[in-house]
């Protein structure tokens, strides 16, 4: 979410990978992608454009989870793909074009959850530097402002909530209006029954179904926190 903020005030388009694009059945597959990626970002950037390579949730596909997760060639091969970008990060070549050509940097982002799963020399200083975003209090009042933008909730009640819990996440406030929503929905359930649904969601004679938005209140908001706590 800071990244995408920070992108588009930069008023830069990154070239985005997903944690799932970093396994493959096919060995190699995810570490020749990183360098298509690369070089891809790299000729917008030679074109006079700023770019960036963002991979989401590095750690996810590219980490070890105990022994929950098998060491695989591509974990190996993405690992040291990043850590050869970062050591030679003007002359990434692709497989089958050997040629030495220096070629615009392009700065790669990662975000993630616990970068100690990565490979240690990738995430040696030097190498990569490291952010943990720990949010202060106005930082979490902000965010629940765009969280609940729609629901014309006033910043002082906002405050009350963030006061309220915490220690919270600022996925907690996320879930806690979604709760909301998801109620307003099981009322609908009940209201038409189970066998009906169907018949309601599909094909239905009186067009797609409608909400009302539930109104939202600073002691409904707490409510629901504290069943979520």
């Amino acid at each position: 979410f800071q990244c995408m903020l920070t992108y588009k005030k930069l008023g830069i388009a990154p070239i985005v990978m997903s944690a799932g694009e970093l396994e493959s059945g096919n060995a190699g597959e995810p570490a020749k992608l990183i360098r298509q990626r690369y070089r891809e970002a790299s000729d917008i950037i030679k074109k006079g454009k700023m770019c960036s390579l963002f991979v989401n949730d590095l750690d996810a596909g590219a980490g070890r989870m105990g022994d929950a997760t098998q060491y695989t060639v591509n974990n190996q091969m993405v690992n040291a793909t990043l850590m050869n970008i970062a050591d030679n990060p003007t002359n990434v070549q692709l497989p089958g074009v050997y040629k030495n050509e220096n070629i615009p940097r392009v700065p790669v982002i990662a975000t993630g959850n616990d970068f100690s799963t990565l490979y240690a020399p990738l995430i040696r200083d030097g190498r990569m530097e490291k952010f943990y975003w720990n949010p202060t209090r106005e930082d979490r009042v902000g965010v629940c402002m765009g969280i609940f933008a729609e629901d014309q909730i006033n910043r002082t009640d906002i405050e009350t909530i963030v006061d309220t819990f915490p220690g919270q996440s600022i996925d907690f406030f996320g879930a806690l209006r979604a709760r909301v929503y998801d109620d307003a929905v099981k009322e609908w359930i009940l209201e038409v029954g189970v066998e009906n649904i169907g018949k309601k969601l599909v094909n239905s004679a009186d067009g797609p179904v409608k909400f009302e938005a539930p109104v939202m209140t600073v002691d409904l908001m707490l409510q629901y926190g504290k069943g979520l706590v």
